[in-house]
């Protein structure tokens, strides 16, 4: 571990990748957990972000397997299983409509042109299975179990464009906390829309990831902003510790 990422033991730390860092001297108020109330919301735990053989590989690869970000989303899934805690999936398909767009931002063109979570149409599951859209293999137990709730697709980064906060709202909760792919795309528009909507979040830090290439860092932008606008930054191990006790 560099030492930028090296937590002093006498001070505050807060995770970073696979490790801790010291924390900044910003309030943490934290968030107290109601069972009633509370969801796991994972974005985009699918193939093209999180599997060797996916598109983004080559800028997500590196990080995701520094944080131990495959392992840390299935303990998520895992614990929400065995406490009795909603699941929600907030998935990223993009159908053949979705090509014909006028526009796209960068990383939208990009998303675009190497086909990421391609798929036939909304109704057509054509060559889905194992696809760059399919979840993980090993996901597949905890998502496809019947009692998971599956959103529509978000199109660009965040679920202004699905049906995650009416999912949510349906079901009484007013809590979340956040993990997925990619940190500062996805997850981060997810965190910045679900606080403009009224909910508490708590994202965790070490159960995402994100593109580095030279001259930027995604997940250095994104822990940045979780911890400036989240209710609090968790470990995998911390939330985990957080919903078995509920």
């Amino acid at each position: 571990m560099s030492d930028s990422t090296t937590a002093n033991a006498d001070q505050p730390s807060v995770v970073y990748g696979s490790g801790r860092r010291t924390d900044a001297a910003i309030p943490r108020p934290g968030l107290e957990l109601r069972k009633s109330n509370v969801a796991v919301v994972v974005t985009d735990p699918q193939n093209d972000f999180l599997s060797p053989q996916g598109v983004t590989w080559g800028v997500v690869g590196q990080n995701v397997t520094e944080n131990k970000t495959v392992g840390n989303i299935g303990r998520l899934f895992a614990a929400s299983k065995e406490n009795d805690v909603p699941l929600f999936i907030s998935p990223h398909y993009y159908y053949p409509q979705d090509h014909k767009w006028h526009f796209e931002g960068a990383l939208e063109r990009l998303m675009h042109d190497i086909k990421m979570f391609d798929r036939p149409s909304p109704l057509d599951l054509t060559d889905f299975a194992a696809s760059g859209a399919d979840w993980l293999e090993q996901y597949k137990p905890f998502i496809n179990d019947g009692e998971t709730v599956i959103t529509s697709p978000h199109k660009i980064y965040g679920p202004e464009t699905n049906d995650l906060v009416l999912q949510l709202r349906k079901r009484g909760i007013d809590q979340v906390i956040l993990a997925g792919m990619s940190a500062n795309l996805c997850v981060e528009s997810h965190l910045r829309e679900l606080l403009e909507q009224g909910f508490e979040v708590a994202v965790v830090g070490d159960a995402t990831a994100a593109a580095q290439v030279p001259g930027y860092d995604g997940y250095e932008a994104a822990m940045t902003n979780f911890r400036f606008l989240a209710s609090d930054l968790w470990s995998t191990e911390e939330a985990v510790e957080q919903i078995s006790v509920l």
